[in-house]
């Protein structure tokens, strides 16, 4: 366990907590993002976070995946791809976050911002130069909070799952130089 604050640690994620993150994934992402998909999300949020995928990704070399407790009780997930290279900044040693997500009811609480600044400070002890990450372009509110904490637009990229509608496919890269 990995205490952030008095409220809120980091709990890893193993492989036989599949069925627990496909529960919490189902009411988490989908509060968020079940608009944007044709099924409402149920593809994604079976395949991304199935136990063969979970398998595959806790498998994966220099990643860290933890689940996200605040006041003792698991509130979401937060996933770090170490040694992630951005384009454009090759020669900057790189981290990607590749997920976090928290529960809708612990949103303006400031654990994501909480959880940045522990990220930042461990990539600094581990000598990173950048963090980066996508975020979705049609959620502008995660854009602007990653703008106050200092990340700056870096370029986009379109997901391609079919059963995302088009109009929400594109997704900003950003990114923070340590």
């Amino acid at each position: 366990m990995i205490r952030i604050s008095n409220t809120i640690q980091l709990q890893k994620i193993q492989v036989e907590d599949f069925k627990f993150l496909i529960t919490l994934m189902d009411d988490v992402y989908k509060a968020a993002y079940k608009h944007f998909w044709k099924d409402e999300g149920n593809w994604y949020v079976q395949s991304q976070f199935s136990k063969r995928n979970l398998e595959k990704e806790l498998s994966a070399e220099k990643t860290s995946y933890y689940f996200v407790l605040f006041n003792t009780k698991i509130v979401g997930i937060f996933r770090i791809l170490w040694d992630e290279k951005l384009s454009g900044f090759e020669q900057k040693k790189s981290l990607k976050l590749h997920r976090i997500y928290l529960h809708k009811n612990t949103q303006g609480k400031g654990i994501g911002k909480q959880l940045l600044a522990w990220l930042e400070e461990e990539a600094i002890k581990k000598q990173y130069e950048l963090i980066w990450l996508d975020t979705m372009d049609e959620k502008p509110q995660a854009f602007e909070f990653y703008k106050k904490l200092g990340y700056q637009y870096h370029s986009h990229c379109f997901l391609t799952f079919e059963l995302l509608f088009e109009d929400v496919r594109k997704m900003s890269q950003v990114c923070k130089l340590l």
